[in-house]
């Protein structure tokens, strides 16, 4: 009775990473400990996996500006930092938050509980002499972690080998960070293999994925077109899916621009990424969770494809040849285990990487079927999975928007050089005179051809007017909203010159403001309002 009385108590959550932790802890390392899971795809979890800050891993060919991305945001050096034409940055460097200024070195990281990086010790000393952690007081490190990795190599210099598996140590990686960032240089856009290798081992990972085009201000218009939609067409081919990778376009470092036409759109740009960085520590919760049940479904269908081999395999004679049938004729498993167990087929490992593994595996160690493992990770997918979510929510509204600060990011946002500050619906912002009044008296000829009575137009006689923008209706009527200030439904002189205004704004490409900025309205209509 008190069991049963348990299992139907649904388990509560302190917050969303105590909850991660305990679900994959009591529900899912069960599944994956039985089935080799770790030997296979990805080491288990540890609690630091929950607990750790967001992270931003940053990849790319060797001078595509990588260390000064870094650099740029944080707008302060680090430990370890080295920047050049040349490949520089020959170690994995992440870069957190400490009181002080220090490095620890790889072997010491992978033995410190408190960092997520215990399991990159499988990798070897290759790797680890590698691998360092640069930390250092910052506040833009409050918040996120960002992971430098060695430039990738081009041409002849990508034939020496680097003593580890790159791209599976990127892939590690990849699975762990909330954000990756692939760096290219406009000035000199050629994709090696190795780097070809690395986006396509980086292929379930498209959701984190986002591309920056540095070095932008290196060329002209009409060159950044062509480099662009070149780019565009090399990536389609690599990453070959349907939907188009977000790319950011800029100069992102501290240094003037040295063709400064497109300054613009690189503000733009640069404000867009911002904006995408600044929202990692609100969504990090939802991106653990999201992390978490993508590993399931992996972790089920590992089960199906291992129980199903032990199920084939005989007891004693003709094991060797039947585990080469078995591998050989992998695919039509997975074709079986996919109409028996209703699984989408993008829920399968790449098929050519488990016939690799599968040929070092003893099939005779594996485990038969469990279905009493399966269920509990079913229970947690169907139902722990929604309770959680609903914590998130929770956990994401009691956070700010946007929750970086510090380095570039505070450049970026107040002040005259904020983005779009002075522009559009915020022209004339700080100045004394009414910015409307400006065109008034052009406006002005046109509002009393249209017979004003006691000194107002009425809305249809105002409606023929604002119609001439070609403007969509939903937009003209938010401009009428925002113009028409004392809401009497007609517009005096000054509110119909507003309205003109508003509709300049919109037709130059800004967006409209939700409610009219204090600078947009005129004195007189200051002194109704009050007396109203």
């Amino acid at each position: 009775m008190f069991r049963k009385t348990l299992k139907k108590d649904p388990e509560l959550f302190q917050n969303v990473s105590e909850g991660l932790r305990r679900l994959y802890r009591t529900k899912l390392f069960p599944l994956e400990d039985t089935y080799r899971f770790h030997d296979f795809h990805s080491p288990a979890l540890e609690d630091a996996d929950f607990d750790n800050k967001p992270m931003v891993l940053l990849v790319g060919q060797y001078s595509t500006g990588k260390t000064t991305f870094i650099r740029h945001l944080m707008e302060q050096d680090f430990p370890g930092m080295r920047i050049g034409p040349e490949p520089t940055t020959d170690s994995f460097i992440a870069v957190m938050h400490g009181e002080q200024d220090g490095v620890i070195p790889g072997n010491a990281l992978v033995v410190d509980p408190k960092k997520p990086f215990r399991k990159l010790n499988a990798f070897g000393n290759a790797f680890l002499n590698r691998f360092m952690c640069a930390q250092l007081p910052n506040p833009v490190l409050e918040s996120i972690s960002i992971i430098d990795t060695p430039g990738i190599l081009s041409g002849e210099k990508q034939r020496i080998s680097r003593g580890y598996d790159f791209a599976a140590v990127l892939e590690w990686f990849a699975e762990r960070v909330d954000r990756i960032i692939l760096l290219f240089d406009a000035h000199k856009l050629d994709i090696s293999d190795e780097f070809s290798e690395v986006i396509r081992a980086l292929k379930n990972h498209e959701d984190k994925m986002r591309v920056v085009l540095n070095k932008a201000d290196q060329i002209s218009t009409q060159q950044l077109m062509r480099v662009y939609g070149a780019l565009m067409w090399s990536l389609g081919k690599i990453i070959n899916t349907p939907e188009v990778v977000r790319v950011y376009i800029g100069s992102f470092w501290a240094q003037p621009l040295l063709v400064p036409d497109n300054r613009k759109l690189f503000e733009a740009e640069e404000q867009d990424l911002f904006l995408d960085i600044q929202s990692l520590p609100r969504n990090a919760a939802l991106r653990k969770l999201n992390d978490l049940i993508k590993r399931a479904r992996l972790a089920k269908v590992h089960a199906y494809i291992i129980s199903s081999l032990k199920k084939e395999m005989p007891s004693v004679f003709g094991k060797d040849s039947k585990k080469k049938e078995l591998i050989n004729n992998l695919g039509e498993i997975y074709q079986r285990i996919e109409k028996e167990h209703q699984i989408s087929p993008g829920d399968f490992p790449n098929i050519s990487k488990m016939q690799e593994i599968l040929n070092g595996q003893d099939f005779s160690k594996f485990a038969s079927l469990k279905p009493k493992l399966l269920e509990q990770v079913e229970d947690m997918l169907a139902h722990d999975i929604a309770r959680l979510m609903a914590l998130v929510r929770q956990e994401e509204a009691a956070m700010p928007s946007q929750s970086v600060h510090g380095g570039a990011f505070e450049g970026a946002m107040s002040g005259p050089f904020g983005h779009g500050y002075g522009e559009g619906a915020s022209e004339g912002i700080d100045e004394l005179e009414w910015v409307v009044g400006r065109d008034k008296p052009s406006y002005d000829e046109i509002f009393y051809t249209l017979g004003p009575i006691n000194g107002k137009v009425s809305g249809a006689a105002a409606k023929k007017e604002m119609l001439k923008s070609k403007l969509p209706n939903t937009v003209l009527g938010k401009i009428w909203k925002l113009a028409d200030v004392d809401r009497d439904g007609y517009l005096d002189d000054e509110e119909f010159a507003l309205a003109n205004h508003l509709i300049k704004v919109k037709l130059e490409g800004h967006e409209l403001p939700a409610e009219l900025p204090n600078h947009l309205v005129h004195q007189k209509a200051h002194r109704c309002v009050g007396m109203c």
